[in-house]
């Protein structure tokens, strides 16, 4: 029972790095000895047919935030009736009893269209958060890797992945907070405002240019967090499907293959909760990754293969010669 064990426990997360150093090394996949620096850049950023850019250039940063504004912006906009109704069961649990209900007692007073409310602010928020979120992500990752060095990168890549997440969300929730707070009164509020236009000036005339960022402490409490288990979870599911699951390296696999790849690691990622949560975050989060790693294809952006470790870690384990 304990040998069926074992290997699952070594797929967790936040597995010691002491301890996996052999479990990586002696799993891995036998390949030609080459110098780190070599094998890394050529992964990083290939030759210039094969990319468009350059891995960590600003052209690379700039279409990476462009794949966030997309990913995050078109989900969570598609999703507008949804939030809207959750949002009215928060605040009214009396009125909008349930998912159902909200729905039907929305379209009774409001039309169809009622069920839109909210979405202008849902758009432009969440894109600002994409571009931040996404965008940075890349950003401070390159940045604390290579504070770290290419070994302690390896070493302690979860602790790299929620590091970098975290210092991006900061900055997305920024982005986020005023469109954020716009579609709260917009949507819970009923005669407050019925689009961003009206709804604006407004809050802004009431209570100054707090009354946008008011709310953003609050997203920091729930934002930073969940980011953190997002992208750290999804780094290391990418890492255990072409490890384990995946019959090949990611280098042979089609640019189909490896977005299928992405989709599933996505939604494998935050599968725990509530069945609806799962459906619908789980859903949301895998079509986010889905979105952002295609438009890293469409634009031919460098996407490096998964971790692996350094032959300079390896001579010290004395796995190679």
């Amino acid at each position: 029972m304990f040998s069926s064990i074992a290997p699952l426990a070594r797929l967790n997360p936040f597995y010691a790095p002491h301890f996996q150093l052999v479990q990586d090394g002696v799993r891995k996949r036998p390949e030609p000895a080459e110098a780190p620096s070599t094998r890394r850049s050529l992964a990083a950023a290939s030759a210039a047919e094969e990319y468009s850019c350059e891995y960590g250039s600003l052209k690379f940063y700039a279409l990476c935030g462009f794949g966030g504004v997309l990913s995050c912006g078109l989900t969570h906009t598609a999703v507008v009736p949804l939030d809207l109704v959750k949002c009215r069961m928060q605040v009214d649990p009396q009125k909008y009893k349930s998912i159902f209900n909200g729905f039907s007692v929305t379209v009774k007073e409001d039309g169809v269209r009622g069920l839109a409310k909210g979405w202008a602010p849902t758009f432009i928020g969440y894109s600002m958060q994409g571009l931040c979120k996404f965008g940075f992500y890349e950003v401070f990752k390159i940045l604390y890797g290579n504070m770290l060095g290419e070994e302690n990168a390896y070493l302690w890549r979860t602790s790299l992945y929620l590091a970098a997440s975290a210092s991006a969300e900061f900055f997305a929730d920024i982005a986020l907070a005023p469109m954020e707070a716009a579609k709260v009164r917009i949507q819970t509020q009923p005669g407050y405002a019925n689009t961003l236009r009206q709804a604006v000036p407004k809050m802004f005339g009431e209570e100054g240019i707090w009354a946008f960022y008011k709310g953003v402490a609050p997203l920091w409490m729930r934002q930073i967090p969940y980011t953190m288990m997002k992208f750290a979870c999804f780094e290391r599911t990418v890492e255990a499907l072409y490890k384990y699951v995946v019959p090949k390296p990611r280098s042979e696999c089609s640019k189909g293959e490896q977005l299928v790849v992405t989709f599933i690691a996505g939604y494998i990622g935050v599968w725990k909760g509530l069945f609806a949560r799962i459906i619908m975050i789980g859903t949301l989060t895998a079509l986010q990754w889905f979105i952002y790693d295609s438009v890293k294809v469409y634009f031919r952006l460098p996407r490096p293969p998964p971790p692996e470790m350094p032959e300079s870690l390896k001579k010290k384990l004395g796995l190679t010669q």
